[in-house]
């Protein structure tokens, strides 16, 4: 091994030479072929950072064609006529569904596959009228019992999607399991178990697109836990006897069914979604550390000491209240207490 680093400017060089070399490029916008090198940078130095850092690295994966869902025109290339079509240079024009109207400048287009559908995604840039000056403020526990709860006592149910479809994609992935690789029946499968995730997918998109909305409309400040769910859906150590040699019992299973729960809630996506919907109505979001939130009373500011199964709140002050509820006071306060409230900066939306 040469151990020669190589860049994206000198990858993006050498395109012209490949395309000698490789006539079929030429059947391809150089921009799409530009950012597909900037992917493969991207994921290269991400790969780096979790070397350096002493993570999991996972090298990335080589992407054959039944893998590479997704590419990008990311200036130009693409243009929307009047009749919904979609012109896409070295492709031709394509027939579109749009879901909304594009009212702004249109940035990139990303075509992406799920499944057996195709699907086109515009970035654009839109200026937004501010919603109305808004001066409530509420403070959100998240969690797995109940989606949300908030200071002012409303609780948003878990609509568990995934939990709710576990079945079905149970008896799709036997069925698969048995299915002669290569086969049109597997193929077929394939495709039932793609569409079932899908569905999952795009309930969950759509339950935290409503819920997001709804609270930036009623309340001027949002203030959430500064959450990491990628740190905290990590799998328990094992556990060995040092005697024997055996390995004990660890809680892996039930730490399995909770991640499993945290990552169908999207609790990372929902923050994401209220950040940016906040933003363009001229609102606030605000994260303030985890830390006691659940443990301290919301009464009397006393650390009242429980596990994670005991859902109600009790302190010697007199204070009783949902375990959730009781959270979400104590983010209100620490939201509060920041001398000044940090504006999100707008980012910009798809269509």
């Amino acid at each position: 091994m040469s151990k020669v680093a190589i860049t994206y400017n000198q990858q993006a060089n050498q395109l012209p030479e490949i395309k000698e070399l490789r006539p079929e490029l030429n059947d391809i916008h150089s921009q799409v072929l530009q950012d597909t090198l900037r992917r493969v940078d991207k994921a290269m130095k991400a790969f780096f950072r979790r070397v350096k850092a002493g993570e999991t690295p996972g090298y990335p994966r080589f992407k054959s064609s039944n893998r590479f869902d997704s590419f990008t025109y990311p200036q130009s290339g693409f243009s929307l006529t009047h009749d919904h079509r979609v012109c896409l240079s070295k492709i031709g024009s394509i027939k579109v569904k749009l879901h909304r109207p594009i009212k702004g400048k249109m940035k990139t287009a990303t075509i992406k596959r799920e499944g057996d559908q195709w699907f086109i995604v515009f970035s654009e840039v839109e200026e937004i009228e501010p919603l109305p000056a808004n001066n409530e403020v509420a403070g959100i526990d998240l969690g797995v019992t109940h989606f949300a709860a908030l200071s002012d006592g409303t609780i948003i149910d878990n609509p568990r999607h995934l939990r709710h479809a576990e079945n079905r994609l149970k008896k799709l992935e036997q069925q698969l399991a048995r299915k002669k690789k290569g086969s049109h029946r597997r193929a077929r499968t394939k495709k039932q178990l793609a569409k079932a995730h899908r569905k999952i997918k795009n309930q969950r998109k759509d339950f935290l697109h409503k819920t997001s909305r709804r609270l930036v409309n009623t309340y001027g400040t949002l203030v959430f836990e500064k959450l990491q769910p990628a740190a905290m859906t990590h799998r328990p150590k094992p556990k060995q006897d040092e005697e024997t040699g055996k390995y004990l019992p660890n809680g892996a299973a039930a730490k399995a069914g909770l991640n499993k729960s945290i990552l169908d809630a999207g609790w990372y996506q929902f923050q994401q979604y209220c950040t940016y919907k906040a933003a363009e109505a001229g609102r606030s979001v605000l994260f303030v550390s985890p830390h006691y939130t659940s443990q301290v009373c919301s009464g009397c500011g006393q650390i009242v000491k429980k596990d994670l199964s005991e859902r109600w709140h009790r302190c010697e002050c007199g204070a009783e209240l949902d375990r959730d509820h009781n959270a979400a006071i104590n983010i209100l306060r620490l939201g509060r207490s920041q001398c000044k409230p940090l504006r999100v900066r707008s980012v910009v939306g798809t269509a």
